[in-house]
Order: structure tokens, then sequence, then C-alpha cells
């Protein structure tokens, strides 16, 4: 359980981190709410990090927790790290990359590796049961 604990407090610290550092380029920028739709914006950058952590660390972590909570396998434990890590991926993807409308490789990297993490702890839950 204790490799569960700390992959979600990781989600937690990246969730909140990002929410401080939208805090923090809104009050650079004097923004209020919303942001440009221009794809190099910082602002822009930083609340679809932060947007798109939101979407998935919730889900993520209850995953992580309920297999950790069941004896996981080490593959089990391996893939709530891997998912951890490719969250953070994602993000510095999005925040480091010249523009959002163009492919660039942390962002795919840790979006395809969030997708099959979570499926692997998705099929670890079941195999659970």
């Amino acid at each position: 359980m204790t490799t569960a604990i700390v992959c979600v407090a990781l989600l937690g610290f990246l969730l909140f981190g990002l929410g401080f550092g939208v805090s923090m380029a809104r009050g650079r920028t004097n923004t209020v709410i919303g942001h440009s739709a221009d794809p190099t914006d910082p602002l822009h950058k930083i609340v679809r990090a932060h947007g798109n952590t939101a979407e998935y660390a919730g889900m993520l972590a209850v995953l992580i927790l309920l297999v950790g909570s069941r004896s996981p396998s080490t593959w089990a434990l391996w893939c709530m790290g891997i998912a951890v890590a490719a969250r953070y991926l994602l993000a510095a993807g999005l925040i480091l990359a010249p523009t959002l409308a163009a492919p660039y490789p942390l962002r795919f990297v840790g979006a395809l590796t969030t997708y099959l993490a979570g499926f692997a702890l998705c099929v670890a839950l079941l195999v659970s049961l």
C-alpha cells in the first residue's frame, strides 16, 4: 500500500502544483478568468496542463488505491509508478511545447503511456477480484 499512497501523493502534488502555477500565471498577466486562444501563450499552456491533470488524476488515484489495497503484483506496482510518471511527462510536454497546435514528443509519450498504464491498472483491478 505504500507505493499506492506515494503515487497518489505525487498526483496530488502535480495537480495542486499546476493549480498554483495557474494562479501565479494569472497574477503575472493580470488575467482573472479565461486565457487567450493562442496556443503559444504560457497561460493557455499551463491552464491546459492543469485541466488535463484534473481530468485524469482522480480516476488514476482511485485505481491506484484500489489496486494497492489488494496485495498487488510487481507488475501492478510498476504500472502505478509509470502512470504517475506519465502524468508528469504529459504536463511537462504541455508546458514546454513551443505551441499546443503541433505535436510534441513529451506530450505524446505522456498521453500514450497514461492510456496504457491506465488500462493496465483496470486489468490489475479486475484480476484482483
